[in-house]
């Protein structure tokens, strides 16, 4: 299922929204890898999925309300994605996030747990946690820039995708907490991202690429 959506709708991906994709070559082809990303709209991991497809496959941690539609939960567990409940400690999600990397799988995950709605918002700790879990997996992270404007027809977007490796952690007495890891990351990702305009055209769960409401994709865990 996974290879058969990014062949049908790759392509028309790059082409409409003009993607730019840097920094490829620093995505492992195999093994466990972290890709925490920013997240300004719904748009975000399809888009960061097309573009790593030529390295990796990536599984992601989705809101779970998202399986609520029979086609889309088709969709999305044929995909390989992991189901987030919202607003509270998910272990199932954590579990099988852990599951993915401890078998050499490719993890995408938001830090931030939710769409940005045009604001900074704080870091969350499930990437650390994650991280913690699986020592042995890599981080690298994609700051993705563009997908706010992907369905303002008939003006087409310019989508950036920016793959890059975290600068290590400062040195420090004691080792660096899953929040401190998390917060650290999100930095990173919005001096390469910044935050996007919110109230722009829906996404494709066809809400406001800008609007949200409890912490969803990527939050495995409050702090």
């Amino acid at each position: 299922m996974y290879r058969l959506v990014m062949v049908a709708a790759g392509p028309i991906v790059r082409w409409w929204g003009r993607l730019e994709v840097t920094g490829l070559d620093l995505l492992p082809s195999q093994g466990p890898t972290i890709v925490p990303a920013n997240h300004d709209s719904a748009w975000d991991p399809f888009v960061i999925a097309v573009a790593a497809r030529r390295r990796r496959q990536i599984q992601a941690l989705a809101k779970a309300s998202l399986w609520k539609n029979p086609l889309l939960r088709w969709v999305l567990d044929g995909m390989g994605q992991i189901p987030v409940r919202r607003g509270q400690a998910d272990t199932d999600a954590l579990d099988a996030a852990v599951r993915c990397l401890s078998t050499g799988g490719c993890l995408g995950i938001f830090p931030e747990g939710t769409r940005s709605q045009g604001r900074l918002l704080r870091a969350r700790s499930g990437v650390g946690r994650l991280a913690q879990a699986v020592p042995q997996a890599r981080i690298v992270c994609a700051a993705v820039t563009g997908t706010v404007d992907i369905a303002r027809f008939p003006r087409r977007p310019r989508l950036t995708v920016t793959f890059f490796e975290p600068t290590p952690a400062p040195p420090s007495p004691s080792p660096e907490s899953a929040l401190e890891l998390a917060a650290r990351l999100t930095a990173e990702l919005r001096a390469v991202a910044p935050v996007a305009p919110a109230g722009r055209r829906s996404g494709p769960d066809g809400k406001p690429s800008g609007s949200t409401g409890k912490p969803a994709a990527g939050d495995t865990g409050r702090e």
